[in-house]
């Protein structure tokens, strides 16, 4: 590819958003879009309906909302999907832009049934399918089927532990999807690999949280207290950083 080339294409930035404060950093910074969520510690979970709500109200940048009712596998019963058809009913009523899902089956292949279900409960926002993909037994085979699904992108590493490890099967997956599909690298991605992910894999948006630790404001600390395991830190939380969302994008623009 030619200097001039990638001058042409327009790539941009979605951010993990955890807090209304990652939203705003996330908008500041450049990007395109935020998947907001919660727990991010645990791998995302859904946010509530106020968040969702704030977040929306923020403007200038679109609102995707993960859709995990809990941490663990993605094999989901029929009690939890329909918490998860609620909880898209919920996004869609409060603005959100889109979802984020995934569901798969024991033997791991995408689950037809509950994602189509949650596809239809969008109605007709854009869908993403999450890193759920990254557990699937046969990566080719399921994007075919999110392709028929009706889904607009698949959040990916490639199967890999970072997107950078994964990016040849990332290239694969570009090639396979063409049109049909935008496969957007993420993990472990930032400002000194983000643009070589994207040139190597040929994808034209990437996904990356560009967190950094922010301290607390409290005074009175009890340090031998934890609210969450053993060890944590209450008083420093992980959140978006404009600076960091800002070295991305640069870095993918330029």
């Amino acid at each position: 590819m030619t200097d001039n080339q990638e001058q042409t294409i327009n790539r941009s930035l979605e951010v993990c958003a955890g807090d209304l404060r990652s939203v705003y950093a996330a908008r500041d910074g450049g990007a395109a879009r935020v998947e907001l969520c919660t727990g991010l510690a645990e791998g995302g979970m859904t946010p509530s309906a106020g968040l969702i709500r704030s977040a929306v109200a923020v403007g200038g940048i679109d609102v995707n909302v993960l859709i995990r009712p809990r941490p663990g596998d993605f094999v989901y019963g029929s009690d939890e999907l329909r918490v998860m058809l609620d909880d898209i009913a919920v996004a869609v009523d409060c603005g959100a832009h889109g979802v984020v899902i995934g569901a798969l089956t024991p033997e791991g292949d995408v689950d037809h049934e509950t994602v189509k279900a949650m596809v239809k409960a969008a109605r007709g926002k854009s869908v993403t399918f999450h890193r759920a993909f990254d557990l699937c037994r046969n990566p080719h085979e399921a994007l075919e089927q999110l392709i028929d699904l009706g889904i607009e992108r698949l959040l990916t590493s490639g199967q890999a532990p970072t997107a950078l490890e994964g990016v040849d099967l990332l290239a694969s997956l570009v090639a396979a999807a063409g049109s049909n599909l935008s496969v957007m690298p993420g993990g472990g991605v930032n400002a000194a690999n983000a643009k070589e992910i994207l040139c190597r894999s040929g994808a034209h948006e990437i996904h990356a949280s560009a967190r950094r630790p922010i301290a607390s404001v409290m005074k009175f600390r009890r340090g031998d207290v934890a609210m969450g395991a053993a060890g944590s830190d209450e008083y420093a939380t992980l959140s978006t950083s404009e600076d960091l969302v800002k070295q991305i994008v640069s870095a993918i623009t330029k």
